[in-house]
């Protein structure tokens, strides 16, 4: 049996391309949606892809199985687990794919593959035993798990609520997770490898380990949310509701698309490099958005293009920024230090359904022509806790806009600041007055720089204060709280 793990460190997600090698048949797990590349690894393993399965309807990103149903060579395996709201639509009447209940079994080659429905996630989440026939194996090897159990952590049960908009959901879905955990998990080897759908840096859970894989015991033993799951399950439901990072904007838009469709492409289209003389017509577009992907904010604010979104390459925070402040309809005009980086870039846009990249123009080349000429108003924490008297405090007629989570923002924060959190900020512009100076922070000046390039573009009057908040440490401290 080959097993392979796919990191896309972008969205701290992982994909699995497992084949026979007897019979050069091939499986992939979760594949995300610039598919090529799954052809690729598999071909450079003599292999063949001739199966696709899903644990679930994603939320972070769009799915790779309408790309693969394109090929009737391909069979697909989807759950049939989510009731009326959670099936899938896209998938019409195709006589490849297969639509699989609890206990369900396929295999690919001499590997046998069997559905476990492990709801709580999402309704209609399914894992994976894996079994090795062709090498004389009788019981699993591994459990493909989703957002079922992650290495240190399990699914957030809150999603549908928070991304989706389902009202009412998150308690009754920690309940379901918890009852999943103890049903499906408790009669299984110890011995089981482990394959997460995510690690750590995904905001698919709030204590995902850094460690690709695990196995069963020991994540009976030291995985602190599946033991509070196996023994005291009320505090399982309020410690697994706690804490949770506010999803990007884009979340709700990927769980619609997973379920009803998005346009298949047949792969990534590359934008060309723009010449300074080419660019005027989609600089005065409002239909265009700028994503200046620089990493150091003081560069970005020292002078931009008017209206760009910072959003910083490489990172989490350039996807998390396109993400929740640019719309798919949307044109995108990349601005880069490095040509080399723009297929990168552009994967990994498409990845959660940003497909109109018209182009890209280089840092250099709009410096010699003068154009990056904008400035942000820029005060630095220190500064301005100083010219407070040692206090960060808003003048008259100002707000201080906080855009770090919520838990941060519980755990200390500014006197009189407002909290929205710089993924949510598009879903909440009417809750930010227009005719105040917001002061917009973070806990050390990067989300804050996204945010107050957003609300720029949307026309507010926002400085952004750069820098650690000290003050906001110094009161977490106090009451015995760390974030």
């Amino acid at each position: 049996m080959f097993l392979r793990q796919i990191y896309d460190e972008s969205l701290a997600q992982f994909a699995y391309l497992i084949g026979c090698q007897r019979t050069g048949q091939a499986l992939v797990i979760d594949p995300e949606r610039d598919i090529d590349r799954y052809h690729r690894l598999a071909a450079d393993n003599d292999l063949t892809i001739t199966a696709v399965a899903e644990t679930h309807i994603h939320a972070d990103f769009v799915s790779g199985a309408a790309e693969f149903a394109t090929d009737p060579d391909i069979h697909l395996y989807l759950s049939a687990e989510g009731g009326d709201d959670w099936s899938y639509q896209w998938t019409g009447d195709r006589p490849h794919v297969h639509l699989l209940r609890h206990g369900d079994e396929f295999k690919v080659g001499n590997i046998r593959i069997q559905a476990i429905h492990s709801p709580g996630h999402t309704p209609e989440h399914l894992a994976y035993l894996i079994t090795d026939l062709g090498g004389g194996a009788d019981q699993p090897v591994a459990l493909a798990s989703g957002d079922f159990l992650f290495v240190g952590d399990v699914g957030r049960p809150d999603l549908l609520e928070t991304a989706a908009g389902v009202t009412d959901t998150m308690e009754p879905a920690a309940r379901r997770l918890q009852a999943s955990l103890v049903e499906r998990l408790g009669d299984l080897p110890e011995f089981l490898q482990v394959l997460p759908g995510h690690g750590a840096g995904s905001a698919c859970g709030k204590a995902l380990g850094a460690v690709p894989t695990s196995v069963l015991g020991y994540e009976q033993r030291f995985n602190q949310a599946l033991r509070l799951a196996n023994h005291d399950p009320e505090d399982f439901v309020r410690d697994i509701l706690t804490g949770q990072p506010e999803p990007p904007l884009y979340f709700g838009r990927m769980k619609q698309v997973n379920r009803d469709g998005i346009r298949v492409t047949g792969g990534v289209s590359l934008p060309p490099r723009l010449a300074t003389r080419q660019l005027k017509p989609w600089i005065d577009d409002p239909d265009t958005v700028v994503i200046d992907t620089r990493a150091e904010r003081a560069e970005f604010a020292a002078g931009h293009l008017p209206g760009a979104l910072h959003c910083p390459y490489p990172g989490p925070f350039f996807l998390a920024g396109a993400g929740s402040y640019v719309a798919p309809e949307q044109r995108i005009l990349l601005l880069t230090e490095d040509p080399a980086e723009v297929e990168a870039m552009t994967r990994q846009l498409y990845r959660i359904g940003l497909d109109h990249v018209v182009g890209y123009a280089t840092v250099a080349d709009l410096k010699a022509a003068g154009l990056l000429a904008q400035p942000t108003r820029r005060i630095d924490f220190e500064q301005w806790q100083a010219d407070g008297g040692g206090t960060a405090a808003a003048a008259d007629g100002d707000l201080i806009l906080d855009v770090r989570n919520a838990t941060e923002f519980d755990a200390g924060h500014l006197e009189g600041a407002v909290n929205i959190a710089y993924t949510r900020l598009k879903a909440r512009l009417d809750e930010v007055p227009r005719d105040r100076r917001l002061l917009v922070h973070c806990g050390t000046g990067r989300r804050a720089s996204l945010a107050t390039a957003f609300l720029l573009r949307e026309g507010f009057d926002a400085v952004h204060i750069d820098g650690v908040c000290s003050e906001c440490d110094r009161i977490a401290e106090g009451k015995g709280l760390t974030h």
